[in-house]
């Protein structure tokens, strides 16, 4: 059984916008639904677990999921403070015979299901597999005084992304692991890392951008029209 967690209980304060980032409108659907679509598209995932504030359960359940025709089973799970809590909200809400979970940012709508597939066949064979991409751009690392302390050499950097997945027992040992620690990470594949276990890493798409701040909105927008155009000659 594999079940996927979609977070998108953040708060979005860089968007710097009255509407959470993940309900913004997208060539007219919220950007949370495009993942949500992704996903139960993938044949693959069995049931989906949505991670979103508790006082927005209602207004998603209404505004959002009644418009979309699902073939898996969502359910809505209140978030928590920060990321990492919303993630192991997730983990606590699915099957327990889950044997793969295959965790997402909402906010990156243009995942695919064949990525999404990618990652789950790694975690079957390594426990841990994530989605990324070999950094193209030089990496400077800097201190705090704003000088650069070292350039880092880039043929061994990749930039991460999700969808990462995992085996259920890996996962969740990770996240109370990193709780009883009082430990916050950047990624779920980190609190995995910090345990000493080693995570696969396969070549992910440059369309999954993460939408966090108004130029990436805007972004996602133009490649979004471009898609529509590609599939369609006629709209040009």
């Amino acid at each position: 059984m594999v079940s996927a967690i979609i977070v998108a209980a953040g708060k979005g304060i860089r968007m710097n916008d009255t509407t959470r980032k993940q309900y913004l409108d997208l060539a007219g659907r919220p950007i949370l639904a495009y993942s949500v679509m992704a996903f139960d598209a993938c044949d693959l995932i069995d049931k989906i677990f949505l991670v979103i504030p508790k006082e927005d359960i209602e207004y998603c359940r209404k505004n959002i999921l009644s418009l979309l025709e699902l073939k898996n089973g969502l359910d809505l799970v209140p978030g928590g403070e920060q990321r990492q809590n919303s993630v192991y909200n997730g983990l606590q809400a699915i099957d327990k015979k889950t044997d793969t979970v295959v965790v997402h940012d909402a906010v990156r709508p243009f995942i695919q299901p064949e990525e999404i597939k990618s990652c789950i066949l790694g975690a079957r064979e390594f426990g841990a597999c994530i989605s990324g991409r070999p950094a193209s751009d030089t990496i400077k690392r800097v201190g705090k005084s704003g000088f650069i302390e070292k350039t880092l050499i880039r043929d061994n950097i990749w930039l991460a992304q999700t969808p990462q997945a995992f085996k259920y027992e890996l996962i969740i040992r990770a996240h109370e692991t990193a709780r009883r620690d009082g430990y916050i990470g950047s990624d779920d594949s980190l609190l995995v890392e910090r345990m000493g276990i080693d995570v696969k890493i396969v070549n992910g798409s440059k369309n999954n951008i993460k939408i966090t701040a108004r130029e990436d909105l805007v972004v996602a927008r133009a490649m979004l029209d471009e898609l529509v155009k590609s599939q369609n000659p006629t709209a040009r």
